[in-house]
């Protein structure tokens, strides 16, 4: 063979192979990832839009539903794959023997700093100033299963009420200003970016989860064991493109505020004026275990280690 055909033919092969290594790279897994509309559940959007999935070798297909529950029920019956969770109803899901782990970390509460993210809210002319008042009262929650649920109860047992007597209603998020105006309930745990439209017809009776602790992880993004042992490769893009979204979404709230606006159909004023809320990319024990501790206590059943609910890739 000429000197002249075998580079010809070593070049022709490297080019080959060149373009089989992009587009393995460039190829795309669906994976479905179930969310709630709040600012907490909408990393994921921030995720698609500013590229980290396609980035990561991921085609995001998102599908908002109302809460932890709803979610949890998906990823057990296999309808999706990834959803975002409270880490207390993933906690309380556990207890019952549901089978569900954490894969990444969704948002950290740091009082003072992200303490108005979430306000306990009543109706504007309503008697109520402290937990005792609340006493036999209809609140309307995201989800019966959810860290609003448990920061409510807190905060009433812990302010001279008795959470026991109290009626929690689900409610959906962008419903909750509503049902403030009309007076349906008697007081309402409003998240944001909902804070502002409750405030025109409500008023606020405390802020934050404070009750619960000053620094702790709130939410977390979960699979079935099973999904996640299948699918190994899906899991490691997923959580990498997580840590990208967390760094570039904590350092850019004036993008991540438009994209939350489109998202969310909300005014991007209102985004403008809202306390935001923290990402967190470090699914840390220790900062899970106060969420775990409150939802053993109010549920009824003996408290584990946080260790439990975060997945770990068999040796």
């Amino acid at each position: 063979m000429s000197r002249a055909r075998a580079v010809a033919l070593l070049s022709a092969g490297a080019a080959l192979w060149a373009g089989t290594l992009r587009s393995e790279a460039q190829s795309q897994a669906t994976v479905r990832i179930a969310t709630i509309p709040i600012e907490p559940g909408a990393e994921v959007y921030f995720a698609k839009d500013m590229g980290f999935f396609a980035k990561a070798g991921l085609d995001a297909d998102i599908e908002p539903m109302q809460g932890g529950a709803a979610i949890a029920a998906a990823l057990v019956s296999g309808a999706m794959d990834i959803g975002f969770i409270a880490l207390d109803a993933l906690t309380a899901v556990h207890r019952k023997g549901v089978q569900l782990v954490a894969l990444a970390p969704g948002t950290e509460y740091i009082s003072p700093f992200t303490t108005q993210t979430v306000a306990l809210m009543l109706p504007v002319n309503s008697p109520v100033q402290k937990g005792q008042d609340l006493n036999g009262k209809v609140v309307a929650v995201i989800s019966l299963n959810s860290l609003t649920n448990t920061a409510v109860r807190a905060w009433v047992d812990k302010n001279g009420g008795d959470s026991s007597t109290v009626k929690f209603v689900e409610i959906p998020p962008a419903a909750m200003a509503g049902a403030l105006e009309t007076n349906r309930v008697d007081a309402a745990e409003v998240a944001e970016p909902f804070i502002g439209a409750a405030k025109k017809v409500g008023r606020v009776l405390a802020y934050g989860f404070d009750s619960i602790s000053k620094d702790f992880i709130t939410t977390g993004w979960c699979s079935t064991p099973q999904w996640a042992k299948d699918h190994p490769l899906l899991v490691n893009r997923f959580v990498a493109a997580m840590h990208e979204t967390v760094a570039w979404a904590n350092k850019n709230p004036q993008q991540s505020g438009a994209i939350l606006a489109t998202y969310l159909k909300l005014d991007p004023a209102v985004i403008a004026t809202m306390q935001r809320v923290r990402y967190t990319d470090q699914l840390t024990p220790a900062l899970m275990q106060p969420l775990i501790d409150v939802t053993a206590q109010y549920n009824g059943f003996s408290t584990f280690p946080a260790q439990e609910l975060i997945y770990t890739p068999a040796r």
